[in-house]
């Protein structure tokens, strides 16, 4: 069962660590074969993919310019919906 996650405390971070636009790095591991999904969600960034050793999951690391805390959150809940995926 997944923990509930608490937006407003994130959205608080977010605000803290600096100003908007900022440049954000999303991490995210999924199963292999998955990684497509996350690519769909960012279609103007580059992707960096490591596969791991056992092959059966890729990490997935993507740098975006982001112009609000709002737009982050948003895709953090986009990728919620993705089977198997672990954000960090």
């Amino acid at each position: 069962m997944k923990k509930d996650f608490n937006t407003s405390s994130f959205k608080e971070k977010l605000e803290a660590s600096g100003q908007f636009p900022m440049l954000y790095m999303f991490k995210f591991i999924v199963p292999n074969g998955k990684e497509l999904e996350i690519a769909a969600l960012f279609p103007k960034n580059e992707m960096e993919l490591k596969a791991s050793s056992g092959g059966k999951y890729v990490s997935t690391t993507i740098k975006s310019m982001m112009d609000s805390s709002d737009q982050i959150i948003e895709i953090y809940e986009k990728a919620s919906k993705i089977e198997g995926l672990l954000s960090l």
